[in-house]
């Protein structure tokens, strides 16, 4: 019993009239509330502009939106007509205030790229839906309890309100209706599943009703929300299936890559894995991988679950349209008689294996390291060439500087003619 009563909410419980009253405070949305509402959109924009995770952190914190979705719950869970009317009618102004908000700022915004920020709030699943409900219960608790602590603002950051409707907004702006559609949807689902965490939590905790009405009106009611959250969920579970056979085949391709592709005579300069195309394509430097042995690997592919997939492989120290040409060319002769030499040069190799020891040292966000020589071959002239090419740790990526590095590695090299890049 003792264990048991680790789980009980009883002990600290606040009052009902307590909990109602200050979720009734965040429903309105005038005078301060709304001017914080428009920061925290202007914030969310520009962070969403700029790609910036931690200004999206600070609008998410500074948004006021959980106020109307939780006074849509606790409405429907304690048959409160009127708070349902007044938080429905503030959610929409709310909505209304952020899409026109974001719009206007990315519609008048010189930088109109989508970054990673951007992407990532058009395309929501099933894990979004129960990120949404966690968080929702989380948010409902700490109110009801006299025990707050700091859970809202891990709640606001975690269900992230305010980013996709920003993004919404881009969509609008940019003409987009692929973001725009994606992000609304993604708002719609914290929304639903929000409203929903906190109508369950009140009707567990027996919050008194506020009327009483008749079981015909209450089962109309239910089957309404219910329909709601299954039009909600449905299309969730899809994408959320979708989502785990992406992250698989990225998952394999890059396995087949390291098992069957890459060796110790050649490298990986860049790789595109499409799923959605099951295209798999790579240029690589060093040894020269020849047609039969593509052909090979592209039966390989299907060890690896790889079905109907396709491996494309490109040849070269650029990614110049002369290189990429499978057929034999003098450019192609010219290369290859570059490769030899740098495989016979054991001086610059040593060297190599020196400066990648004292980079591990200076610049630990640095995984590999490869410096080679080659030509650069062009229409009517070949000039010598130095390649660096380096692969950083995501983890670590964000401290990187790279000018320095750049720097530092052509002052070691003493060479000014030298391309980077940079994975």
């Amino acid at each position: 019993m003792k264990f048991l009563d680790r789980f009980s909410l009883l002990h600290e419980k606040e009052e009902y009239s307590n909990v109602i009253t200050a979720i009734e405070q965040g429903v309105v949305f005038k005078g301060t509330n709304l001017w914080i509402l428009i920061f925290a959109i202007f914030i969310a924009s520009l962070g969403l502009n700029v790609n910036s995770t931690a200004v999206i952190i600070g609008a998410m914190l500074v948004s006021p939106l959980m106020g109307p979705i939780m006074g849509l719950g606790l409405a429907m869970g304690i048959n409160d007509f009127k708070l349902l009317k007044k938080s429905a009618n503030n959610f929409a102004f709310a909505v209304s205030i952020c899409l026109i908000t974001s719009t206007f700022y990315f519609y008048i915004s010189p930088l109109n790229e989508a970054h990673s920020e951007i992407l990532a709030r058009t395309s929501p699943n099933i894990y979004d839906v129960l990120i949404a409900f966690f968080g929702g219960l989380a948010g409902i608790l700490a109110t009801s309890s006299k025990l707050k602590g700091n859970v809202i603002p891990g709640v606001a950051i975690a269900t992230a309100l305010m980013p996709p409707l920003c993004t919404a907004g881009y969509g609008l702006a940019s003409g987009n209706l692929s973001f725009f559609s994606g992000a609304l949807y993604l708002f719609f689902i914290n929304t639903v599943f929000i409203a929903l965490s906190t109508f369950l939590t009140v009707r567990f905790l027996k919050f008194p009703n506020k009327e009483f009405i008749n079981v015909t009106t209450k089962k109309k009611v239910h089957n309404w929300m219910g329909l709601i959250v299954l039009i909600t969920l449905v299309p969730s579970i899809y994408f959320g299936y979708e989502f785990t056979k992406e992250i698989k085949f990225k998952s394999q391709a890059n396995v087949f890559i390291s098992e069957e592709v890459k060796t110790n005579d050649n490298f990986i300069i860049s790789k595109n894995i499409d799923y959605k195309n099951k295209l798999i394509e790579l240029v690589i430097g060093g040894k020269k991988i020849d047609s039969l042995k593509i052909i090979e690997l592209n039966k390989d592919l299907n060890k690896y679950n790889l079905i109907n997939s396709k491996l494309i492989i490109k040849e070269g120290f650029s990614l110049s349209n002369e290189l990429n040409s499978k057929e034999t060319s003098p450019s192609d002769l010219l290369l290859k008689e570059y490769q030899d030499k740098i495989t016979l040069d054991q001086e610059f190799n040593l060297k190599n294996e020196a400066v990648f020891k004292q980079i591990q040292v200076l610049f630990p966000e640095v995984k590999s390291f490869v410096m080679t020589k080659g030509n650069l071959l062009k229409k009517d002239t070949t000039e010598k060439l130095y390649l660096c090419i380096i692969e950083l740790d995501p983890k670590k990526q964000s401290v990187f500087s790279t000018e320095k590095f750049k720097n530092w590695i052509s002052t070691l090299y003493d060479k000014k003619t030298i391309k980077f890049i940079i994975q």
